[in-house]
């Protein structure tokens, strides 16, 4: 008899495990989306300088991180062969004129002539004058053009600004293609980033960042200037300017952390991202009811941060599990829930 009643008692069901689990209750909180990008530090107004003639340069009057005002000489290329270009329509100009002045001195002794010369030649005279002239025009914007050519050789300062960037000895021979130095004004900074493709909807002008430079645990605020029309079909990228509410001091090209306050709300739910689980092509949470886990489908905004909100599918007070790997409906299970 004994053997049989430990048999039987061999044979009972197996009572499935209780899975403790951490939950936490649904409530209504203040909520702020924030988009977390990276950038770097620019000037809103930067010129790179490049010469507009080619040649040898002689001169390099500045050095980087000097402060310039627009103007300024920053450099100087070798101006010989403009010089004699200068010479030579000055003097041709010098020629025109004489013709000039010999050509109105003859039509004024035949007009003095009156009848006393023909009329052929009193036209011939006359446009003889006219021909003088237009050549003193021709020659005329043949050395003002000349002159233009020759100021080219010397480099000026386009913008009020300080040397940031510079690339340019004495002696190499530069380019039109050649930048030489650049100038920026750091006195109005941005931060200049890109944001994914997929938030790209979500970034408007007007917008408040949170902004941090490298190795700072300080942070600033600032506001979103301008944002691109146009995404990068090669990076996926959408271009944003970031402006700093107050003027700052930093090097061009310093990383710069962002977060972007993309939305905030006086109420809303949300849950811990573990807690959410792929459901039939949806987004579900697990509920601690009666002590088991209920299936619940559910609404996010999907988001790239640890808490995502949610608008359809809670309720205040519901008690939600946190960490929803290996779970399934019905599991029974243990936790803090009443």
């Amino acid at each position: 008899m004994g053997m049989i009643a430990g048999g039987l008692a061999y044979l009972q069901p197996w009572t499935p495990a209780v899975i403790p689990v951490t939950v936490e209750q649904v409530s209504m909180a203040p909520v702020t989306r924030l988009l977390a990008v990276n950038g770097r530090i620019a000037a809103v107004h930067s010129v790179d300088v490049r010469p507009l003639v080619g040649g040898r340069l002689t001169q390099v009057a500045v050095s980087e991180g000097q402060w310039v005002d627009v103007g300024h000489v920053l450099a100087r290329i070798d101006p010989a062969a403009q010089d004699a270009v200068v010479r030579q329509a000055l003097a041709g100009l010098d020629a025109a004129l004489v013709a000039q002045e010999q050509a109105e001195a003859t039509y004024a002794r035949s007009l003095a002539l009156g009848a006393n010369i023909s009329a052929v030649v009193m036209e011939a005279d006359r446009r003889a004058v006219q021909s003088a002239i237009q050549d003193v025009a021709r020659m005329t914007a043949l050395l003002e053009q000349a002159q233009v050519q020759l100021g080219r050789h010397t480099l000026r300062a386009p913008i009020t600004g300080t040397i940031v960037a510079m690339d340019a000895e004495e002696g190499e021979i530069a380019d039109t293609a050649t930048v030489l130095m650049t100038l920026a004004d750091l006195d109005d900074l941005i931060v200049e980033t890109d944001v994914d493709e997929a938030y790209a909807n979500q970034v408007a002008v007007g917008q408040l960042a949170v902004l941090r430079f490298s190795g700072e645990t300080q942070t600033r605020t600032g506001t979103v200037r301008t944002v691109a029309g146009r995404v990068d079909a090669a990076t996926g990228g959408l271009s944003v300017r970031i402006g700093f509410d107050m003027a700052v001091t930093a090097p061009i090209g310093l990383t710069v952390t962002a977060n972007i306050v993309v939305d905030q709300r006086d109420a809303a739910m949300t849950v811990p991202r573990t807690a959410l689980v792929s459901e039939s092509g949806g987004t579900a949470v697990f509920l601690a009811q009666d002590g088991s886990a209920r299936l619940q489908p559910v609404s996010v905004i999907d988001w790239p941060a640890a808490r995502l909100v949610v608008t359809e599918g809670l309720s205040p007070g519901d008690w939600v599990i946190i960490d929803a790997a290996g779970l399934s409906d019905g599991l029974r299970i243990r936790s803090d829930a009443p």
